[in-house]
């Protein structure tokens, strides 16, 4: 299947070719801002992993995932900073001198050429950024993250680290494992709906205490209360959904030996312009 919603593009601006079925979002973010989805095509990685995995942590050649993160900060003329994702809600700063696989689910930078970077395999993608261009932020999504304990999850942590008002804030929201796929427990359901009721919506019921998750609409849920309206990206159609896509995504729900895509996110300043 195609991907052929207006997200897709196999160019950067300045004219930087990129593999077919990458991502690069389509929202009004300043025009010093940056921002790319990998898929899983383009790299070095034999298969299960193949071919454009991020991951060194699923089992992949250390050596073919580093030549494919060598390929990523090359495509991207900035330097990406991977976090060891643990589905908790730390959100860390980061800049040039930050070493890789600091334990962490989102990060976030005021500094030109350095790249927030989150890797996934089912969970929700979601970058940040202000309308000024003067910060972004990326984060790891699952079930676990975005619910949080008692309502503060990871996405209230990244406003958190935002020194704007919400209406000033822009969200794209990438692709992760879709509602006709993510089927959940009672345990996952409630998680939710304990602190924020209208998370109810996000969830269809399918008897003996199974429900089916919408993470895209969670995740929205979570940015209207807290202000934050202004968001792009995946609507929850099939389109956007990593298990239904496996020439395209990675997805652990699908194949669970797999490897890890990435959302980036950038302030241009170093070789991209």
């Amino acid at each position: 299947m195609r991907f052929s919603n207006p997200d897709h593009s196999n160019a950067f601006p300045e004219g930087v070719p990129l593999p077919s079925d990458w991502m690069r979002p389509q929202w009004p973010a300043p025009a010093n801002v940056r921002s790319l989805c990998t898929a899983r095509t383009g790299g070095s990685s034999k298969p299960p992993f193949d071919t454009f995995n991020l991951g060194l942590h699923v089992g992949d050649s250390d050596a073919d995932v580093h030549l494919n993160r060598a390929l990523l900060q090359s495509t991207l003329g900035a330097h990406p900073v991977f976090m060891q994702q643990v589905h908790g809600n730390s959100v860390l700063q980061i800049n040039a001198q930050t070493p890789d696989g600091l334990q962490a689910d989102g990060s976030f930078t005021n500094d030109a050429g350095v790249v927030c970077t989150m890797m996934v395999a089912d969970c929700l993608p979601i970058l940040l950024c202000d309308h000024q261009g003067t910060q972004v932020a990326a984060v790891h999504a699952g079930w676990r993250g975005l619910a949080g304990t008692h309502g503060y999850g990871v996405l209230e942590a990244a406003r958190g680290v935002f020194e704007c008002d919400p209406e000033n804030l822009l969200v794209w929201l990438g692709p992760c494992i879709g509602p006709t796929a993510f089927e959940v427990g009672e345990d996952v359901r409630v998680a939710f709906v304990a602190d924020f009721p209208q998370s109810a919506s996000g969830f269809e019921a399918l008897g003996h205490g199974k429900w089916l998750a919408d993470l895209p609409a969670l995740a929205r849920h979570r940015l209207s209360a807290l202000g934050i309206t202004q968001v792009y990206g995946n609507d929850s159609s099939k389109a956007w959904c990593t298990v239904s896509q496996p020439s395209r995504f990675f997805s652990y729900r699908r194949d669970r030996v797999c490897g890890r895509f990435a959302a980036c996110i950038w302030l241009n300043g170093v070789g991209l312009g």
